[in-house]
């Protein structure tokens, strides 16, 4: 199941609408076949693997780390599959998420008379469908928040200079968490100051969209988000207060303008995820700045967060903080669990999920 589940991480990215997953055939202690999801309307990972298993499925075991699917999409069922190949038990890490097909599939297996085990590596299975619970249940996307910032939580020196606050390894596993998302998020200030392609690095075959909230019109049409190929999948979220003639420079290089109802002069964070989730974007990724990342915690819409921690002190009170916006009163801020805290080259990565109860207005 381990092994499914290291598989299942190689789809991260390129599977909406549909969940990455991952399958092992194992037979006599071997594993004579394996796969993962690779592609929407391509084989699923299940497919894949007995493909390879071929006639020595027949007796074996398959390992998924979700429930194996029971209706007609794009693709058949892969229940279907798994019961014509002979496959003696099934063993699963995550449930289906959606209500319309949860615990259908294993329902067929075991009425099939093949073994079914569930909850192999559940926590495993659980955190890598994250992203597809959410949208499936709720029709809005998964939202990771990433800040790089000084021992003293800075984002920018008083020029506004923010590159780079962290090391090499550091941005290399901020490329991976690209590549994971289905689009990167920020604020017109991010653009304006840094001026980023926002893309991954490499992207091994990812389609990454960019999204720009920028209520005015700010954003100028030669920045880097508008120029090549990858233009077209730039989205520019704004309001009928920016200018049509600058929209339509904007769209002339292939990007998209998305009108949003502007709230106190903003983009409205809960109306924009409702719009992404309509996209069919599972997974968005915000890299900032710092009024983006306010607005986003305010609106209580963040699901997971990474603190990148340099070991060094900014200082200054022109220096940009990691969080802007007007703040909270002492103990009246959102609180946070920490996940996991390890180092990554001299730097520390934190990651945590913000615990429930809503104590940010």
């Amino acid at each position: 199941m381990k092994r499914a589940l290291e598989l299942a991480r190689k789809g991260e990215g390129l599977t909406r609408p549909n969940p990455p997953v991952g399958a092992v055939v194992v037979k006599n202690g071997c594993i004579i076949g394996s796969g993962y999801h690779r592609k929407a309307g391509g084989d699923h990972a299940e497919i894949i693997a007995l493909k390879q298993a071929g006639r020595r499925a027949r007796g074996a075991q398959l390992y998924v780390t979700l429930e194996p699917c029971s209706s007609y999409g794009r693709t058949p069922p892969c229940v279907h599959a798994i019961v014509k190949s002979g496959i003696a038990s099934v063993i699963i890490a995550a449930i289906d998420p959606n209500p319309r097909h949860q615990g259908r599939g294993i329902g067929m297996l075991k009425k099939a008379g093949i073994e079914v085990i569930e909850g192999m590596c559940r926590a495993e299975g659980q955190k890598l469908i994250a992203p597809f619970k959410k949208w499936i249940l709720t029709g809005k996307p998964y939202v990771s928040l990433k800040m790089a910032m000084s021992f003293d939580g800075k984002t920018a020196d008083c020029r506004g200079c923010s590159r780079w606050i962290t090391g090499k390894k550091a941005r290399a596993f901020v490329h991976d968490l690209r590549r994971r998302a289905d689009a990167v998020l920020v604020g017109a200030g991010t653009v304006l100051a840094d001026n980023p392609s926002l893309l991954p690095r490499p992207a091994n075959g990812r389609k990454t969209f960019r999204i720009i909230m920028d209520a005015r019109g700010r954003l100028p049409p030669g920045a880097e988000i508008f120029r090549g190929p990858e233009a077209c999948r730039t989205i520019v979220a704004t309001t009928a207060a920016c200018p049509v003639r600058r929209r339509r420079a904007w769209t002339r290089s292939g990007a998209q303008a998305w009108i949003l109802p502007a709230r106190e002069g903003r983009i409205s964070p809960a109306l924009l995820m409702k719009k992404c989730g309509k996209a069919g974007f599972i997974h968005i990724l915000c890299e900032g700045g710092s009024e983006a990342a306010s607005s986003l915690i305010r609106a209580g819409i963040v699901d997971e967060y990474y603190f990148f921690l340099a070991p060094f002190i900014m200082g200054g009170n022109i220096a940009l903080p990691a969080v802007g916006g007007k703040g909270w009163p002492l103990g009246r801020g959102p609180r946070l669990r920490f996940e996991e805290c390890r180092p990554l080259g001299n730097d520390i990565l934190i990651r945590a999920k913000p615990i429930k109860e809503d104590r940010s207005q």
